[in-house]
């Protein structure tokens, strides 16, 4: 097995595409969404770039907020550039015309460069407190049973700037990688240190990381995967508008039970029990204790050799967690 380790990275493209979002009405709509204290840095750098935004690279972030465009499009946009020249080497059909451009020059005229260097201690201390955590757990090991080897490197990148209160998870080339807040604390509490918080700094990187891997895995097996999809999960109405396919489905349902099961040993039953009850109440679903059931359940056969891999499992997953939830009614 791969003796590979997580990365922890501070990337100024995403800082750079951060500041341009603390420019739009991005902050405010978190807010309405939760009331919550940013980061210092965070709530600094929309006072820093307040006087600009009316700037083209701002506006046309704004317009992209407009039409829904999600957070991981920005993201992954920005970090496909080069840098420090922002050079646009292919443009996807639905980024503004001269966006690169407009967002070297915003770049310069803010005066990020110096801005970032004045904020270097809260920016080394967010990546040294995540690494400091992330050092001891290994998600390529955990991962394993489920995905086999994962060739991706995993990447942890620390925001404290925008968004402030959900993690942006994107694939660039061989990388998978979690931009990642700290955990908002109550009322008008600063957010929590990432080193005080294994819960949710694990959490949050794993469940990209889990999503993202199991994507793949299914379109890598889509042969297997077909006859399977045509079994229902039972799940709620809810959550199949929120993810129409079976595939989306079922990714979600994983990475909630897999981050629970790894969270229960590295952290603590308590965190991986309040991390269920936190995602039954925002994703409405109450099959969830039976997806952890079902994952424990493959683990233990996985280990026992009853299966060798977990496409080999899939075609009982739907079976399983129907009985897993009659059972957790009982």
């Amino acid at each position: 097995m791969s003796d590979k380790k997580l990365q922890v990275r501070i990337d100024d493209r995403v800082r750079l595409m951060s500041a341009v979002l603390a420019a739009t009405s991005l902050p405010e709509m978190a807010q309405e969404q939760k009331k919550h204290r940013p980061h210092a840095h965070a709530r600094n750098t929309t006072k820093h770039v307040a006087s600009y935004n009316h700037h083209p690279a701002v506006a046309n972030a704004q317009a992209l907020l407009n039409k829904n465009a999600p957070l991981e499009a920005l993201y992954t946009y920005v970090l496909k550039l080069s840098w420090p020249d922002l050079d646009d080497i292919h443009t996807p059909a639905w980024v503004p015309e001269n966006w690169n451009t407009q967002l070297r020059e915003f770049y310069e005229v803010t005066g990020l460069a110096e801005w970032w260097r004045e904020e270097f201690e809260a920016w080394q201390k967010a990546a040294q407190d995540a690494h400091k955590l992330l050092q001891k757990v290994n998600f390529y090991e955990f991962l394993h049973p489920f995905l086999g080897e994962t060739v991706e490197a995993l990447i942890f990148m620390p925001n404290i700037s925008y968004p402030s209160e959900r993690s942006v998870g994107v694939r660039i080339g061989g990388e998978l990688i979690s931009i990642t807040p700290p955990r908002i604390a109550w009322g008008d509490n600063p957010p929590w240190p990432f080193d005080e918080d294994a819960g949710h700094l694990y959490a949050e990187a794993l469940t990209i990381y889990a999503r993202l891997l199991m994507l793949s895995y299914l379109r890598q097996h889509a042969k297997e995967v077909a006859p399977v999809a045509h079994k229902p999960l039972p799940v709620s109405q809810q959550f199949k508008d929120r993810h129409p396919t079976w595939g989306d489905q079922f990714t979600e349902l994983f990475a909630v039970g897999a981050v629970a099961l790894f969270l229960e040993q590295a952290v603590s039953k308590q965190e991986a029990q309040a991390f269920v009850l936190l995602q039954e109440k925002m994703q409405g679903l109450k099959v969830l204790p039976g997806v952890v059931s079902v994952i424990r359940r493959y683990l233990s056969e996985y280990a026992d050799g009853s299966y060798d891999a977990f496409i080999r499992y899939l075609p009982n997953f739907p079976g399983h967690l129907r009985v897993a939830k009659t059972i957790a009614k009982l």
